[in-house]
């Protein structure tokens, strides 16, 4: 499983990864799925992510996993949102 990609999608549009990564297996995918969604949090407001799924797949295009951005963003960021939503 040499060629990983990182899809993203919401309930608006998808985001197809033409290029993808290298990954010897599932563990490393899992890791470099991690460093993805967490890179899309620096770049934007945690409220537009809650949406999103990032979908791993080879380069079959056979789904490997998919990884909800909640489940990265944990509860630091879900605490961040309920206090911004307060104000």
């Amino acid at each position: 499983m040499p060629q990983v990609h990182f899809h993203c999608s919401d309930t608006r549009k998808d985001f197809v990864d033409y290029c993808g990564a290298v990954a010897d297996d599932l563990a490393e995918a899992g890791d470099h799925a991690t460093r993805v969604v967490e890179s899309f949090t620096c770049e934007r407001r945690f409220d537009d992510l809650r949406d999103r799924v990032l979908h791993v797949s080879d380069d079959r295009g056979d789904e490997l996993f998919i990884v909800p951005f909640t489940f990265v963003l944990g509860k630091a960021h879900r605490r961040q949102h309920a206090q911004n939503s307060a104000r």
